[in-house]
């Protein structure tokens, strides 16, 4: 079944239209306020490590014989303190994400910049393209630290909200690609 299909049928191409310009609405909202959307965010991440955290909990009783009862305990009891500490400190929070964001995109970078040089016979230069941006990203969010903690998670988000509604006002159009495969 494709990913577009709704138990086996086609998508509409008035739901694709509507879904699209729904997400790109979002989309420009949550940049009207990218700070306000990043503190948001940094809330929600909070509520689910504690959903996360209690779920773990929970499974390692349920599952004593498994081993690693303990660490499942701690690492429950880690989700939930830094949960709680996501939802008391939302600034302080989203400071902290955007820092280990930084920290990834620019590990990350690295890692295709290596990858693309090894690969190099095997379209290597994308990897090492990618890589570079990944480097660049990096730097910008670590370089900018803190203040772009306040506002980098939003912009992202509300990208990514522009980019799915654009990807779903495609789809509307191609109608062979709202069919089921």
């Amino acid at each position: 079944m494709s990913m577009n299909s709704t138990m086996g049928r086609e998508v509409p191409a008035w739901l694709a239209i509507l879904l699209g310009l729904v997400f790109i609405a979002v989309g420009v909202i949550v940049l009207g306020d990218v700070v306000f959307a990043t503190i948001i965010s940094a809330f929600v991440i909070g509520v689910c490590a504690i959903v996360g955290g209690a779920f773990e909990i929970v499974h390692a009783f349920w599952t004593k014989g498994w081993g690693g009862f303990i660490w499942q305990i701690i690492l429950g009891v880690l989700y939930i303190a830094g949960g709680v500490v996501l939802i008391q400190q939302p600034v302080a929070g989203a400071l902290v994400l955007t820092w280990l964001l930084g920290v990834f995109i620019l590990a990350s970078g690295v890692v295709r910049i290596f990858l693309g040089f090894k690969h190099w016979a095997v379209a290597g230069w994308l990897l090492l393209i990618s890589g570079i941006f990944g480097v660049i990203a990096g730097v910008i969010i670590l370089s900018g630290f803190p203040t772009t903690g306040l506002w980098v998670i939003g912009l992202l988000i509300g990208i990514d909200l522009i980019m799915h509604g654009i990807g779903w006002l495609v789809l509307a159009v191609q109608p062979s690609a709202r069919a089921t495969a």
